[in-house]
């Protein structure tokens, strides 16, 4: 046949393959979540996601020892907390004699060359499970009363040593507001890593599970995005881009390509994704009942969120992506 364009050719072996190949995963693009409890020498696996632990401060410097052996050069660290301690105020989120702070200075000090990302939010800390500030009364979340109390976190965690502040809170106006309070005490150099399209989302129910901060009563749709919606997306991230972000983040991933793409198009700033529990859930699960074979889909997802335009990757996969690279 009379065929003068032949596509095929550029995917005859795996050599060619590899010349032209578009897009390339690597150990720098990927961030590795890793959950903190209180306590001495406790590792407990987390029942709904499969190889994920809570460790306490001594086992985490070992499990982060072991991740930077393989090359992973970036964490992001997550504090699970027994109810006891949890108050409507998210109190102990700024006491710098708090396990999580600690943790975060002890990181630090045996891993310099390690970025250390901290997660602010309400949620892992309030005897309410939301984000933000609840009013007793109406059950509305109070935007403009959380940023004060995400101030304080976002300061304490620097003053801990933080490299990257993650503001997950979704409350309008924090970006700016953390980077201002930042700013007056001598923080200019931490970085705002801001949730900036965090949808309201089924997909993040293993990770609650890890927390134990699901909502003690109603949603966190008066917060989260509408997972119906792509053009407020962009809003918010141009939003978050004039308030002082470094780097905005999409969440969830698999379900929310498009809106990696479009931020992508849209803005100058680096952009990240989150490659959320549910979906880490989903294929460990599929892979224990020998449905499909975990390591090729892991690998074909996360290549796929650098092809949709994600330059940062959070995911629970990330040891075993190293592993593999």
């Amino acid at each position: 046949m009379n065929i003068v364009q032949r596509p095929r050719r550029n995917r005859k072996s795996e050599s060619i393959r590899s010349l032209v190949r578009e897009n390339r995963l690597t150990k720098d693009d990927l961030i590795a979540p890793l959950f903190l409890i209180d306590g001495v020498n406790k590792k407990e696996e987390i029942s709904s996601m499969p190889g994920q632990y809570r460790f306490t401060a001594e086992l985490l410097l070992e499990e982060i020892n072991s991740l930077s052996s393989l090359g992973i050069k970036s964490i992001s660290l997550f504090p699970a907390l027994e109810a006891k301690y949890k108050d409507k105020t998210a109190t102990l989120s700024h006491d710098l004699n708090h396990f999580y702070q600690k943790a975060i200075s002890a990181v630090k000090e045996n891993f310099p060359d390690i970025t250390v990302m901290t997660d602010v939010a309400m949620d892992p800390y309030s005897s309410d499970g939301h984000d933000g500030l609840v009013d007793d009364k109406s059950g509305e979340i109070l935007n403009d009363q959380t940023l004060e109390i995400l101030a304080k976190m976002a300061v304490a965690q620097a003053q801990s040593g933080s490299d990257i502040i993650g503001p997950s809170d979704m409350m309008d106006g924090r970006v700016g507001f953390l980077r201002s309070a930042l700013d007056e005490v001598g923080f200019k150099n931490v970085s705002i890593m801001s949730y900036t399209a965090k949808y309201c989302s089924s997909f993040y129910g293993p990770f609650r599970d890890a927390l134990d901060s699901a909502p003690k009563g109603g949603d966190k749709k008066t917060y989260q995005m509408d997972f119906a919606n792509s053009k407020e997306a962009i809003r918010e991230a141009q939003l978050d881009a004039m308030e002082g972000a470094d780097i905005l983040m999409v969440k969830p991933g698999i379900s929310y390509l498009d809106i990696v793409k479009s931020l992508k198009d849209h803005c100058h700033l680096p952009i990240a994704v989150y490659n959320v529990s549910g979906e880490y859930s989903m294929i460990k699960a599929a892979e224990e009942k020998g449905w499909l074979n975990g390591d090729q889909v892991m690998m074909e997802m996360l290549t796929s969120f650098k092809r949709a335009g994600a330059d940062i990757i959070l995911t629970y996969f990330a040891k075993r992506a190293a592993e593999l690279l």
